[in-house]
């Protein structure tokens, strides 16, 4: 197992070489997950494509083994549901980066900036499906079942 930590004061390029590391890493251990468990019926990738870099990495990756991504499910909820919703996981859970307003905010930007592209990767191979994500968690679950039904 490989843990880095890369360190430097602001502006010195952590951010900048740590996306570039993280293609490569996480690249990685999907690949040694994939010929770890040829017989497994898919896999769920939770958080990760973040990047449209990542995306096409993750797609040659499949495709060298002779597999796609089969949807892309995204799911929609209002922004001000998601501050409340990470407000009240940061009273629970103790996560100060969720008991900030201004922090969830940025980080909803950064979001929207960087990692909603993904939808719109997928979207143009027609592998997005965006449902809502309001609701009790059965039915939502119930909608990503759908989803992946009429995938």
């Amino acid at each position: 197992m490989l843990n880095i930590v890369l360190f430097g004061p602001p502006g010195a390029g952590k951010g900048t070489q740590s996306k570039l590391m993280v293609d490569e890493f996480v690249i990685g251990m999907i690949s040694n997950k994939l010929e770890a468990n040829t017989k497994a019926k898919g896999f769920i990738f939770d958080g990760f494509p973040r990047t449209k870099e990542q995306a096409v990495a993750l797609d040659e990756l499949l495709e060298n083994h002779n597999q796609s991504i089969s949807v892309m499910i995204s799911m929609a909820v209002p922004q001000r549901e998601l501050i409340d919703r990470l407000l009240e996981r940061g009273k629970e859970s103790g996560r100060t980066d969720d008991q900030n307003e201004e922090v969830i905010q940025g980080r909803l930007n950064v979001y929207k900036e960087q990692t909603e592209v993904v939808k719109d990767y997928y979207g143009a191979q027609g592998k997005s499906s965006e449902i809502n994500g309001l609701g009790s968690i059965e039915e939502v679950y119930g909608r990503i079942k759908n989803a992946i039904e009429q995938a």
